[in-house]
This record gives C-alpha cells, structure tokens and sequence, in this order.
C-alpha cells in the first residue's frame, strides 16, 4: 500500500489526488497500465510532484500534442515499459459555417457538456475560427459524440473522428527579454514580461486572473523565483529564468514570454 496519508499532506485537489492514489495501488497490484481521466494543469503539476516521491510507480503524461494543456496520465509499476503511446486519445473534427454567429472556446465546450458528458473526459478544444473547432476525448466517447454533438450556438455542425496528427496547432511565439527590478514581485516582473503598466497587472491579479505554476495566485507582493511560470488569461505565459543581483542591489531577471 502506498502511504496515502503522507503523499496528501498540502495536496489542494484531494478527491483528486487520492483516486489516482487509488489507480497506482491498482496497477501495483495488478501489472497492468493504468489511465486516468483528463487533468487541468494544476492537478496534473500536484498529482507529479506527489507520485515524484514514490519509486514504486511511474507516471507519464499525455494530451495529443505537445502544448497540449489538459493530459491524461498513465500509470505503471517502474519495471514495466511505458510511454505516452499509453495514454488512450482520441480527436474530434466539429465542422461548421461559423462566419456569421463565431463560437469561442466555452460554446464548443458548453455545447459537448450538454450531450451530457463530464468535464475530466474532454482534453483541450482548439477553436478553428469560422470553420469550427478540434477536440481531444476519451476513445469510448468519440461515437457517442458524433451521434449527439450536431449544434453549437446557432450553428449545424457535422462531428466527426479525425486522426491526432491532423490537428491544427498553432506553435507558441516566444520572446525572450530582461528586466532589472527592485524586488521580485509578481506584479513587478509580470508587468514588465507581459508589457502592461504594474496598476494594470495588479488588478488582473487582484481579479484571479493570474496563476503562478498553475495555482491561483491573487497577492501582487507574492515573490517569484528561478523556473516558475506566470500565466495571465488571454495573455499567453511567462518562464522566469536566471536571476542576478547587479551591483546596486537589484534583481537582473531573464523572462522568456510564450504568445
């Protein structure tokens, strides 16, 4: 058995973590591969930071293409091979003439939770413009969907299976940039990585639309430090590299911003 109690110790998501606690003894006991449902990035962040302690199992993750956000984790006993080739994924074409009534990110979501799925069996949605979207699913989903998923807003749509290598991802722009700041604030170097005023930043804060290694983070003095990655909504994220003091005391920090 694995020391469930101990691995939960400041786990935020614990319903989660201890199901998947769950799926690991399982595949202990059994040898075989274990998959869990779709994770948000900050499940997925706690749920590897905790299994990081354990040499009984091992974790690998999967979305279907490499920024992918959402990812299932398969889970095995460490002598067996294992790959994300693990990791059961499927992709949905959502086809439709989106010219006149444009649908975001939450209509096609919305519209797949209202066949009557669950959030944790959908991966990431990549919104199409006027011709629609793609979607990652569970396998055992993908029929269910292209019988029931025919709308989104005002919108026919024409749901179908396509192949994981056909998906239409975007490669993330970067720029990478230095700052030199009095403090490591995240309003401070948030502000100077995403071009934005520091009162502007602090009310994006403020208003939990900031998240620091995926944890909600709503305190501009909190400080940050070598690694950590800053995402805003809508804003894209922000690596923050070496850090430096100069001889005035100051902090030279390397910030690389991912568009």
């Amino acid at each position: 058995m694995l020391p469930r109690e101990e691995l939960l110790k400041g786990v935020e998501n614990r319903d989660i973590a201890s199901r998947i606690i769950d799926q690991a003894e399982q595949a202990i006991k059994t040898w075989e591969v274990v998959v869990t449902d779709f994770l948000s990035p900050p499940e997925l962040a706690e749920i590897q930071q905790m299994f990081g302690r354990l040499t009984e199992v091992q974790l690998v993750a999967s979305g279907g293409y490499p920024q992918a956000e959402r990812q299932r984790v398969a889970i095995a006993r460490e002598e067996l091979p294992l790959d994300a080739s693990a990791v059961p994924l499927a992709a949905l074409e959502i086809a439709g003439n989106f010219l006149f009534d444009p649908a975001t990110h939450r209509d096609f979501l919305g519209s797949m939770l209202g066949c009557g799925i669950v959030r944790n069996k959908t991966g990431d949605i990549i919104v199409l413009g006027e011709q629609g979207a793609q979607a990652i699913v569970v396998p055992e989903l993908v029929e269910y969907l292209e019988q029931l998923l025919t709308q989104v807003r005002s919108v026919p749509v024409n749901t179908k299976r396509m192949e994981l290598t056909e998906l239409k991802i975007r490669q993330p722009k970067k720029k990478e940039m230095t700052t030199v700041e009095a403090s490591l604030r995240l309003d401070a170097l948030a502000s100077a990585g995403f071009g934005l005023s520091r009162s502007k930043m602090v009310d994006f804060i403020t208003s939990g639309d900031v998240r620091v290694n995926w944890k909600d983070v709503t305190q501009p003095s909190h400080l940050v430090k070598e690694g950590d990655l800053i995402a805003l909504t809508g804003k894209g994220r922000l690596q923050v590299g070496e850090i430096a003091v100069t001889k005035k005391e100051r902090y030279r920090v390397q910030l690389t911003r991912f568009m």
